[in-house]
């Protein structure tokens, strides 16, 4: 039984609602002091979120902590109860961080300054409320809030397709949450009395057809934001209409809701199901990688570009959700943190290069290392972490993750091989599509008669600070990763550990699923001990 522990003072619930709280002052204020305001609000609700964890989180509890619980609508079942683990923490401080930093790069914002703060505000504590939230109906409440302020960033503060895009993402979206409620629903009601407690949801006992109904709810309406192909058309448009800000946080944030989703709910309360999907996810996760990979090649646009990379490396954290080891989801939860910092940076950057050249078109860009050679240094080191260079984030998270799939004990040594050989293309891609795009944009010539602002010329100060702000910890944890690993390490262990409890009844009943068949998808039972589980050294081999 895992340790929970709660606090006397809510510092959650004041993490949670501070943002949204202090935006309902911006009305009041002169519309010249609203960016400051809202940059005062991010920042304090981030270093809050930071000294309470360095206060009161012990990295050797793998439970929750600082919990809280109040009901709220009994009659519904719906209580305010919120909580962290080694999962949520990482990833809330991730989303205080890339959203203070979005407001400070949204400086040149005139167009409705107090609805635009607001909504980031809002957005803000939704986020965090997401990651928090330890009651599924609460979980749900708060998902479906944070698409508002989404939607409304994407179509009022967008491009000339704003609106396509914004009804896209919002349709896709919201579709896929319908399905989180459907099997949310299905958990609570089975076995007497609802109840939406996500800890009792994870220690009840379904049928098995149950946990694969719910896993597969659960898997649409994540895939949908991680996002999984075939549910991923709607971030191209969204990335590529949204101001450089929203991006930031749609790359830094949003996507990662959907991989803390499939570890929360997929693993954590369905680990049966999870054993019959992860070969699937595997599977998902190569062609991720490589559909991303190959499709940023085509787009002109550098936010598409960008946007189909994001594709791609989210797949990495598909793969190591489905390795069933604990360093694939260490690699996973790692990638992650690494990919919002990356993606959020290479997305800051682009949004820097449109205000001085006012297109995204990559073919008339050129030439642009000289005329803003910091911009130009910025964006190369962003584009090396995104590669995996060794010595950033992006190495090794990915690296992480390979060795957890190859040394798993589980898959047969077919299916291993051939997902990490096919995985390693999008790593041969990505440099293919990451140097062209340098090379274009900032050596190429400039053809199209390119005027570069010249009262904004290079990157600025503030510029160059954020930017420096998601460089740092890029580099910090690609040379010292331990100071990303040890706040989830000890919770990665007992994820892994709740996955492999559900192995021998696996074992039993995979001959008789037609989920499983055999061949490369059939696992091996590791051994323990003399012999292997339920004693079968031939168990799910294909014999």
């Amino acid at each position: 039984m895992l340790e929970q522990t709660s606090n006397t003072y809510p510092w959650l619930s004041a993490i949670i609602l501070f943002p949204v709280l202090a935006a309902l002052v911006i009305p009041l204020l002169p519309s010249k002091t609203v960016r400051w305001y809202a940059l005062g609000v991010g920042l304090v609700d981030f270093f809050l979120s930071l000294w309470a964890f360095c206060r009161s989180y012990d990295l050797q509890n793998a439970g929750f902590q600082l919990a809280e619980s109040y009901a709220w609508l009994p009659q519904i079942g719906l209580n305010w109860s919120v909580a962290v683990d080694g999962l949520s923490m990482p990833l809330i401080v991730l989303t205080g961080l890339i959203n203070t930093l979005a407001i400070l790069a949204a400086w040149r914002v005139t167009q409705k300054p107090k609805l635009f703060y607001f909504l980031m505000l809002a957005m803000y504590s939704a986020q965090i409320g997401v990651f928090a939230a330890q009651d599924l109906l609460l979980f749900f409440l708060i998902w479906e809030l944070e698409l508002v302020p989404v939607y409304l960033l994407i179509s009022i503060w967008g491009g000339a397709k704003r609106q396509y895009a914004a009804t896209k993402f919002i349709l896709y979206t919201a579709l896929g949450s319908i399905f989180i409620l459907v099997a949310g629903l299905a958990m609570a009601f089975w076995g007497g009395t609802p109840n939406f407690d996500m800890a009792t949801l994870a220690s009840k006992h379904y049928p098995l057809a149950l946990e694969i109904f719910a896993y597969t709810g659960f898997l649409i309406a994540f895939g949908v934001k991680l996002p999984i192909f075939p549910l991923h058309t709607w971030l191209p448009d969204a990335h590529s209409e949204a101001s450089a800000p929203v991006s930031m946080i749609l790359a830094g944030v949003l996507l990662k809701m959907g991989g803390y989703g499939l570890i929360r709910m997929n693993i954590e309360m369905l680990p049966n199901a999870h054993l019959y999907f992860a070969p699937v996810l595997a599977v998902l996760g190569v062609v991720n990688i490589i559909y991303g990979a190959l499709s940023a090649f085509g787009q002109d646009n550098l936010k598409r570009r960008l946007a189909y990379s994001s594709i791609s490396h989210m797949g990495f954290v598909l793969i190591g959700i489905a390795s069933l080891t604990e360093l694939g989801i260490n690699g996973a939860v790692l990638q992650m943190i690494s990919h919002g910092l990356i993606a959020g940076m290479l997305f800051f950057l682009a949004g820097v290069t449109y205000d001085r050249t006012h297109t995204l078109a990559i073919e008339k860009l050129g030439g642009m290392a000289e005329t803003m050679p910091k911009v130009f240094a910025l964006f190369t080191a962003g584009s090396m972490a995104s590669l995996a260079l060794p010595g950033m984030s992006g190495f090794v998270g990915e690296l992480t993750i390979f060795l957890g799939v190859t040394s798993s004990d589980v898959y047969s040594s077919e299916f291993k091989v051939g997902i990490v050989l096919l995985s390693a293309i999008g790593l041969i891609l990505t440099p293919i599509y990451l140097l062209s795009l340098l090379r274009t944009v900032f050596f190429g010539a400039n053809n199209s008669g390119l005027i570069i602002e010249e009262y904004l010329g290079d990157a600025k100060p503030r510029e160059i600070a954020i930017a420096a702000c998601l460089l740092i910890p890029i580099i910090g944890i690609g040379i010292y990763p331990k100071i990303a690993t040890q706040t989830y390490d000890v919770k990665t262990v007992a994820v892994t550990a709740h996955i492999r409890d559900s192995l021998p009844v696996f074992a039993q009943q995979k001959d008789r699923s037609i989920l499983y068949s055999g061949g490369f998808f059939a696992p091996e039972i590791p051994g323990s001990g003399s012999g292997t589980l339920l004693g079968s050294a031939d168990i799910g081999k294909g014999a």
